[in-house]
């Protein structure tokens, strides 16, 4: 079955939140495992907090898009901004590295996206913004046993 959903919200930390819970509700018909579906929660709020923090400099009246979609469980994720950009893509993947570290931001949010799914693509153009693309495999679903 192929379905997709794609869905733009406000550049606030409250949709990180909203961007999360429109994820799980969209593979949930697919019956993911708990770990899956956690795993799946876990990569948007990076994703999206990254868009929030790095591409907008948290200034609230830009537009982030998720776009979700869903092929013979292979599930593609896309978030998007149009903002600042990352000038060194394969220096912001590294573990640790952080553009902000006045936040105290841990550095680990690419390392996390790369952990949980089975692709992580980065496209970024400074001053134009990022498209992180995230790809997992669902498991195979497994009949009940009754």
């Amino acid at each position: 079955m192929k379905n997709h959903l794609t869905c733009h919200f406000l550049s606030v930390s409250e949709n990180e939140a909203l961007a999360r819970m429109i994820a799980a509700s969209f593979v949930a018909p697919y019956d993911p495992t708990l770990g899956e579906l956690s795993d799946i929660k876990t990569v948007v709020s990076e994703a999206v907090t990254n868009a929030i923090i790095h591409g907008y400099n948290e200034e609230g009246f830009h537009e982030v898009t998720m776009r979700l979609s869903m092929d013979n469980r292979m599930l593609t994720i896309e978030i998007e901004d149009h903002g600042r950009g990352i000038s060194e893509v394969n220096q912001a993947m590294q573990p640790l590295y952080t553009s902000r570290p006045d936040m105290e931001r841990s550095g680990m949010g690419f390392t996390i996206m790369e952990h949980f799914m089975d692709q992580v693509e980065v496209n970024s153009t400074q001053n134009q913004g990022t498209i992180v693309k995230m790809v997992k495999q669902l498991s195979a679903v497994k009949a009940n046993c009754m």
